[in-house]
């Protein structure tokens, strides 16, 4: 069984984008990579690899491993998804996404990705947003969205598509905290189970 490591990261979500491309024709044109956190490392990896995607959207994104608990100047060979040294290798559109109040990878973060983007669309700085919570913050993202819409259809497009993401990813957390009360439920009946047999 493969290890958890950067490298690997690398890897699937490489074979993501070529499942789309070989399996389902899709182009570079058609696709915007999402990533979040952690995840943003793979999606820039693979975004400065391909010049015609329709855009990336970066969600509380790292600058580097090393960089979320330091305040390190330069990357080092041993940090890992050195994502500052690869967002000015996309050239597709960006945007950017960043709570203010992020306490898991700080606001410095997300605002350097979007300066050292090459085509940069304008950021939702979420005020009083932490690391997780796009979703406790309606009336703020709309009003943002609605901006990035009048600019032009191709904004429509990216919105609606981000909008897509977000519907997918809360669907992957409800059934994630499904599954967890699930096992939480299964390990309480075993714990029962061997109390009866300790008493009887």
């Amino acid at each position: 069984m493969l290890q958890p490591s950067e490298q690997h990261t690398y890897a699937d979500i490489e074979a993501v984008y070529k499942c789309l491309e070989e399996g389902y024709g899709a182009k570079q044109e058609d696709i915007i990579l999402y990533g979040q956190s952690v995840g943003s490392g793979p999606t820039l990896d693979l975004a400065a690899r391909l010049p015609h995607l329709r855009a990336v959207v970066l969600h509380s994104p790292i600058l580097s491993g090393l960089r979320v608990m330091y305040p390190v100047k330069k990357s080092y060979w041993f940090d890992i998804y050195k994502n500052i040294d690869k967002i000015q290798l996309v050239d597709c559109p960006v945007l950017v996404i960043h709570g203010t109040a992020d306490e898991v990878v700080d606001c410095s973060h997300g605002k350097q990705h979007w300066e050292l983007s090459k085509e940069k669309y304008e950021p939702l700085w979420l005020k009083g947003g932490n690391h997780c919570d796009l979703e406790h913050h309606p009336e703020y993202i709309s009003e943002k969205l609605e901006k990035l819409k009048n600019q032009s259809n191709y904004a429509e497009k990216l919105m609606v598509s981000f909008d897509q993401v977000e519907r997918s990813r809360r669907s992957v957390d409800c059934c994630l905290e499904k599954s967890r009360k699930s096992v939480d439920h299964q390990l309480e009946r075993g714990r029962k189970s061997v109390d009866r047999i300790r008493t009887g």
